[in-house]
């Protein structure tokens, strides 16, 4: 290397399986793949996947592929598809010109049926599905013979094209591989390969009633489209022989290679698409984008950065052994990927109004104010001061605790970026609620004057009432009850936090961000990250999700 520097190479053991297959010439390059099912949206466990796959073919200036899982079309439909390749090239990965389904070869996977027939691998079976599983055996008692094993070459073949052409009931006939009944592995004991299945595809139609089980049709995917690393997930562990025992009896020339790593789990979150389609069914929340879901597609309109998923992932590493990751984890990388990004504007959430009574009526002034103090290179901007203001209603206190810095009667605080005010009265409702504080200002304290005859302890931000910009602020918490954990453990019901939504209807924002557009995101002083719902924002009425707060307990492991 230039200046002869030591490159320090840290692989996961992904990567040195790749080293070593490379080294040894069993590939000559890396093509990865990943396949989803389109039978729901993609959670944040999804990401490691994606993210995986495509950045071990960037890694080894090799190819991703996209391939859509589409055997089973009862629960398929194409909104799950559109919504897949949207989240996926959100979060930056790219197929190119390699967008398949598998689907596209159930041609091809029905000729390999045959040829698995025709060398006394694949049998037509009359068994149902409760006989199947009672013939299958358990982990200590070996599976026993199907009866209908036994059938020649040429009746398989004869009842199989039967069954392609819809001569039978769904479930009254199967294609079973056989291999060996008695495996210590279940998946070897005679597994079903095809099923029929009279039912619509959202991609090939009516053309097939029957369809190929994921075991057997996922390994041939691979094989056609030269996947030289077939990275799945822990679960698929058991199912690697049933995987290798395809691609080798249908002598693929250069036959991929299985390797799995363990998922991603997130604590005190609901991922299974079960759960989540009762939430959207029962309106608890509102589509499979709710921001308190963390389906990408939900991450997304909350305001989720791609670069944060992918710090995210990062951390997470890559690994053999389960464990879960703490949700805050995935909060800090969102906190550090915006921080010096988004500018930040003061914005009142729960508004009262403060009157400067010495500063003159119908006067406006521009003040100066930064976009992000950590980040100056992101300038500043101009923020309208005159006599009427919105302050927040925390900020103000009647009678106050001890160490309490803000406004009360008698005290001088800092406006942000402004000046400093005492206040001298306030006015209440007929429930005693504070309605207004009446404030002086002092116009030799202006921020940027250089005044330092006196300090105040306390700085508030504010917003001008006149050009203030109305807004719907939504403020989230964990969908799930923490306390309780995710799940009931008498019936398996979802432990829902009532107070996981919080709508503010009457929020005001200082005028820069107006024209803000979905996705806009900004620092509301004090507040948090936000960012503009694209669902039900508007222009003349803005909507914006918290993102995440600005503090987290949450630390790093060293």
């Amino acid at each position: 290397m230039e200046n002869n520097e030591k490159e320090v190479v840290s692989r996961n053991f992904i990567e040195q399986e790749i080293d070593k297959d490379l080294a040894e010439g069993v590939y000559d390059t890396v093509h990865t793949r990943f396949p989803p099912e389109p039978n729901g949206y993609l959670h944040i466990g999804h990401a490691k996947s994606i993210l995986l796959n495509y950045g071990l073919a960037e890694k080894y200036h090799g190819k991703f592929n996209m391939r859509f899982d589409d055997t089973n079309p009862t629960k398929e439909k194409t909104e799950f598809v559109e919504s897949i390749k949207e989240d996926i090239e959100w979060l930056g990965a790219d197929w190119e010109d390699r967008l398949f389904f598998a689907s596209d070869y159930f041609e091809q996977m029905y000729e390999a049926a045959v040829k698995l027939i025709k060398k006394g691998k694949a049998y037509v079976s009359d068994l149902n599905a409760d006989e199947i599983r009672e013939y299958r055996g358990t982990l200590t008692e070996p599976g026993k013979k199907d009866p209908y094993s036994d059938r020649s070459i040429e009746e398989n073949l004869e009842l199989f094209e039967n069954m392609k052409n819809g001569s039978y009931k769904d479930g009254e006939k199967v294609l079973r591989a056989r291999i060996d009944m008695t495996s210590p592995n279940i998946n070897m004991r005679d597994p079903i390969i095809y099923r029929v299945a009279h039912m619509n595809h959202h991609n090939t139609g009516d053309a097939w009633c029957i369809y190929p089980m994921y075991d057997f049709a996922h390994p041939i995917e691979d094989a056609i489209e030269g996947i030289t690393h077939s990275i799945c997930t822990l679960e698929f562990e058991d199912h690697r022989p049933l995987y290798d025992w395809v691609v080798r009896e249908l002598e693929y020339q250069r036959p991929p290679r299985q390797i799995e790593f363990a998922k991603l789990y997130l604590t005190n979150v609901v991922t299974g698409k079960r759960y989540i389609k009762k939430l959207v069914e029962d309106e608890i929340v509102d589509g499979w984008d709710d921001p308190r879901l963390v389906s990408i597609a939900a991450l997304r309109r909350r305001g989720f950065t791609p670069e944060s998923i992918r710090m995210f992932v990062e951390l997470c590493g890559v690994s053999k052994s389960n464990s879960s990751v703490d949700y805050a984890m995935l909060e800090y990388c969102v906190r550090e990927d915006l921080k010096l990004k988004k500018p930040r504007m003061m914005a009142v959430l729960d508004p009262i109004k403060l009157v400067i009574d010495n500063y003159p009526e119908g006067q406006v002034e521009m003040l100066g104010a930064s976009n992000n103090m950590e980040n100056p290179e992101l300038g500043t901007h101009q923020v309208p001061f005159s006599r009427e203001l919105y302050i927040e209603r925390e900020d103000f206190m009647e009678e106050p605790p001890k160490k309490y810095f803000r406004l009360f009667p008698g005290n001088e605080v800092r406006l942000m970026h402004a000046y400093f005010v005492t206040c001298t009265d306030f006015e209440k409702d007929e429930d005693g609620n504070i309605t207004v504080v009446h404030c002086t200002y002092d116009p030799a304290t202006k921020a940027g004057s250089g005044f330092s005859e006196r300090k105040v302890k306390g700085t508030i931000h504010w917003v001008p009432v006149k050009e203030a910009v109305k807004a719907e602020v939504r403020l989230y918490e964990n969908l799930v009850d923490e306390e309780k954990g995710v799940y009931n453990k008498e019936d398996g019901s979802l432990n829902l936090n009532p107070n996981s939504l919080t709508v503010l209807k009457e929020c005001y924002l200082e005028p820069a961000v107006s024209g803000a557009e979905a996705y806009d995101s900004f620092q509301f002083v004090r507040n948090g990250f936000f960012c503009v719902d694209y669902k039900d924002s508007k222009p003349e009425a803005l909507v914006f999700n918290r993102i995440v707060s600005l503090k987290s307990s949450f630390k790093l492991p060293k």
